[in-house]
């Protein structure tokens, strides 16, 4: 008998894997659409859309109902406030993003020699906790040109005072048709001989600011060989007394610098006491003018207007540094904890110095975190408005004024000209975009 093997043709009990695979396939995308969808729908509300309606809102006017085509594009660029915005703008780009690389990769470099280096970059990064509304509000109150209230202004006022000195009568001044005649630069002068004494007389100087040191004034005795003198303040507290004479409840000014001049040069310098008497000897004989120079009445120094038209810019690019250098320098510090260690310690046995190796082998590795850094914030500086809008006063305000705080102006701080405030949008929008696309392709070079 033979057996006769016959083929099976039936079907298999399940569909083919290929059409299996393609609807497993599609399955997985409707659920990954399913779980993207209300991100894109945020996305698309809140960005796309914003987007799409600024550049189509920018070709209208100010109301928004005539046409205008590309004149706000051009208006744009017309504008002296928008010109002054895009040259800020510039300002912020180029200084702000560098100073900020330079700032986090020395802090990085340095942190790792220190021992407490969590602690010291916990400290530097800190800032970033705080809101750019609390830090601008911190700084306008640091940059406040009154010392009482500046905290830099006062440690400037006292750097000052402590180098130069400081008048004590800022306010004092000669009582008119007493005999002290003013020079053009602010000080007074009496004429006298050698062998007499003079009576210099001033008022304007509140009893209650002088010097602890003041004495009550008496008249200088006049001496044969010497000019001599008293500089009071002429002012008898709780009245009485005669102008231009020295009364027992009036006091001396002290530590007030008297010359004695003669044919235009100085030929002695002197100090009052404390009871405001003060004596030349050895002067030859004739006439001298006995001058008070300008300093003593100088007005205190004030400090410097960080938030005037020329340094408000650069005092509020400060501020941003102080809130984005910790940021700089852990992106820094997380690069640099990848390089390879052999090749730092490799060119410290051929000899190289600190330097050397810091140029020539850490700075090319960091390259790319260096570059990534800079990318981003060149395009956080583009966008920046909080710290310009608060501590920018509101006379320097277009003085600071960058290309993000504008368009707010113009669209809703008065201007109430949408058309154009979408077209600096817009604008705004075309710088930032190719910072980004460069970030984008070099995060997708680095992951391949």
């Amino acid at each position: 008998m033979t057996a006769t093997l016959v083929k099976s043709t039936s079907p298999p009990p399940h569909a083919p894997l290929p059409q299996r695979a393609r609807r497993l396939k599609r399955r997985g995308r409707i659920v990954a659409l399913l779980f993207v969808l209300p991100a894109l729908l945020l996305l698309g509300a809140l960005v796309v859309y914003p987007v799409l309606f600024s550049i189509g809102r920018s070709f209208f006017d100010a109301s928004g109902t005539e046409f205008v085509g590309g004149e706000n594009y051009s208006e744009m660029f017309r504008d002296p406030a928008t010109l002054k915005a895009v040259r800020n703008t510039a300002i912020w780009v180029v200084v702000a993003p560098a100073l900020l690389t330079g700032l986090g990769l020395i802090l990085a470099v340095l942190v790792e020699k220190v021992r407490w280096a969590t602690a010291f970059k916990l400290l530097l990064f800190m800032p970033m906790a705080v809101s750019f509304l609390a830090a601008g509000i911190i700084f306008r109150l640091a940059y406040d040109e009154d010392p009482d209230k500046g905290v830099l202004n006062a440690a400037a006022v006292s750097v000052h005072d402590a180098l130069k000195g400081t008048s004590a009568y800022p306010t004092a001044r000669a009582r008119d048709g007493q005999g002290l005649t003013q020079g053009a630069d602010g000080s007074y002068a009496a004429n006298a001989s050698v062998g007499e004494s003079v009576a210099l007389g001033l008022v304007g100087v509140p009893p209650k600011e002088l010097p602890a040191s003041a004495k009550p004034a008496r008249e200088a005795a006049a001496a044969p060989g010497e000019l001599s003198g008293v500089v009071y303040l002429d002012f008898t507290p709780g009245g009485g007394g005669e102008e231009g004479k020295v009364d027992p409840r009036e006091s001396g000014l002290p530590e007030i610098e008297v010359e004695a001049v003669r044919d235009g040069r100085t030929a002695a310098t002197t100090t009052t006491a404390s009871d405001g008497t003060f004596r030349f000897a050895d002067l030859e004989q004739g006439s001298y003018d006995v001058r008070l120079p300008a300093s003593n009445f100088a007005a205190p120094y004030e400090g410097i207007s960080w938030l005037g038209p020329v340094l408000v810019t650069p005092a509020i690019i400060g501020a941003y540094l102080w809130i984005w250098t910790g940021f700089a320098m852990v992106l820094i510090g997380a690069g640099l904890a990848t390089l390879p260690r052999d090749a730092l310690e490799a060119a410290r046995m051929d000899g190289a110095n600190e330097w050397q190796i810091f140029r020539k082998i850490t700075v090319p590795l960091l390259a790319p975190v260096l570059t990534v850094v800079f990318v981003t914030l060149v395009i956080n500086v583009m966008k920046v408005f909080d710290l310009v809008y608060i501590i920018a006063p509101g006379p320097v305000q277009e003085d600071a004024t960058v290309l993000a705080t504008q368009m707010w102006l113009v669209s809703f701080g008065g201007g109430n000209n949408q058309g154009l405030g979408s077209a600096l949008g817009v604008l705004l929008l075309l710088l930032v975009v190719p910072a980004m696309v460069f970030n984008l392709r070099r995060f997708r070079r680095s992951q391949r």
